[in-house]
């Protein structure tokens, strides 16, 4: 089992830059860990994952270039670096852990999930 619990959403201008962070506990090196994100009426879509070294690292063609994506092990922490900020960026974001994947692009192949953090995007 693991349990994440996401932090550091809020409201920022376009342009803006904001920093997510999920904290895990149990055995999260052993997960490869993403970051989803849903907005209101919308599907649950893939923002970027990492794999359980950190070693590789994948994003969604909408976010790269301006997010990052980052763990570390020694903390139980994956962090989401969001910079250059767009109003259609605006979305609940969700951490998942994916203990059989190294980081997949789709939701239904992880395992844990936490309960989201609100992202708003001012225009």
């Amino acid at each position: 089992q693991v349990q994440l619990v996401e932090s550091g959403g809020g409201l920022v201008q376009d342009g803006g830059s904001l920093r997510l962070a999920c904290a895990a506990s149990g055995p999260f090196s052993r997960y490869a860990m993403g970051w989803f994100r849903q907005a209101p009426g919308k599907e649950r879509d893939f923002v970027a994952s990492i794999t359980r070294d950190g070693s590789t690292t994948f994003y969604a063609d909408s976010v790269k270039g301006r997010f990052v994506i980052s763990r570390d092990n020694a903390k139980n922490t994956v962090s989401l670096q969001m910079n250059s900020l767009k109003p259609e960026d605006t979305a609940v974001y969700y951490c998942a852990a994916d203990f059989f994947g190294s980081g997949a692009r789709t939701s239904s192949r992880y395992n844990y999930w936490g309960q989201g953090t609100q992202v708003t995007v001012s225009s």
